[in-house]
């Protein structure tokens, strides 16, 4: 059978991405080309390889069964023409994450340089977030997220452990004494309504009412603490330059962890050679950390 060579490497990089924007942006092609490929593949097929739904594409059994046929070949191509060149090049590699703005600023982002040695033809594209993400209909290969690691549909490989404890400015520090005193100062919030409370019931005392601001990033949190706006729960590990630098500071040591750092991927999904170096990159770098 005679199959354009386009419409299968559409169809590939679709599966991998299970995005045809994804897809576009790494084929350099416009999102209705890529659709337009692998709808013409489709019908030259007799078979149907994806089931479009509102978050993505999902493979059909159609489709799994052609996934590592194409991925091998393409594979096998890239090699040998790298070969008939000279250069003995691996093909460059896309990686798409997402991930949480703390760890990425916190964590990630001072260390980039040392993956990107390590793994050359990988092009890391981030995407922060504030948690809240899509992996299928964002069209990210990954995502670095906070939680319990319970996510419909995910694969989660536990990254980093991430205890809360109060944090503020040293000025607002210097009223404190006991951690009773808390209950006289502004509490700033996230969106998680139980951090609070796992403090003050592991503190021994009541929860007092919360209310006031409420904030979507710890980033900005942070910020707000730093800048005396009052008192914040934060993921003490990742601040370290804020305090290093003296701009927060821990009021008392008593620290809960409600959720921890997680590497997700689609469990629908097939890894990637990038995705599996990424991966084992993390889990390296973050046991010396």
């Amino acid at each position: 059978m005679d199959l354009p060579l386009n419409a299968l490497r559409a169809f590939q990089v679709s599966a991998r991405h299970l995005s045809f924007t994804q897809a576009a942006a790494e084929l350099h092609l416009t999102q209705a080309a890529v659709s337009q490929h692998v709808k013409n593949l489709e019908r030259r097929l007799g078979v149907q390889l994806f089931r479009r739904v509102p978050r993505g594409l999902v493979l059909t059994d159609e489709g799994l069964a052609l996934v590592p046929v194409m991925t091998e070949s393409f594979e096998r191509m890239a090699h040998a023409l790298d070969g008939m060149e000279g250069r003995g090049k691996a093909p460059r590699q896309v990686l798409s994450v997402g991930v949480v703005g703390t760890f990425a600023v916190g964590w990630l982002l001072p260390r980039l340089r040392d993956f990107q040695a390590l793994h050359p033809v990988v092009d890391l594209r981030l995407y922060s977030n504030n948690n809240r993400v899509d992996l299928a209909a964002e069209g990210l290969d990954c995502a670095i997220r906070f939680g319990d690691g319970h996510w419909h549909g995910i694969r989660a490989q536990a990254l980093l452990s991430a205890p809360l404890s109060p944090v503020c400015a040293p000025a607002v520090a210097a009223r404190l004494r006991q951690p009773s005193d808390l209950l006289r100062e502004p509490l700033l919030r996230s969106y998680r309504d139980e951090e609070w409370p796992h403090w003050f019931q592991a503190a021994g005392l009541t929860t007092p009412r919360l209310e006031g601001s409420r904030f979507d990033s710890s980033l900005v949190l942070a910020d707000a603490a730093a800048q005396g706006a009052g008192i914040a729960l934060l993921p003490t590990r990742l601040f370290e330059r804020e305090f290093v630098s003296g701009r927060l500071t821990r009021p008392f040591p008593l620290q809960v962890e409600t959720g921890r750092y997680w590497l997700a991927t689609l469990a629908s999904r097939r890894t990637s050679a990038a995705l599996d170096a990424f991966s084992a990159w993390l889990i390296r770098a973050l046991v010396q950390t």
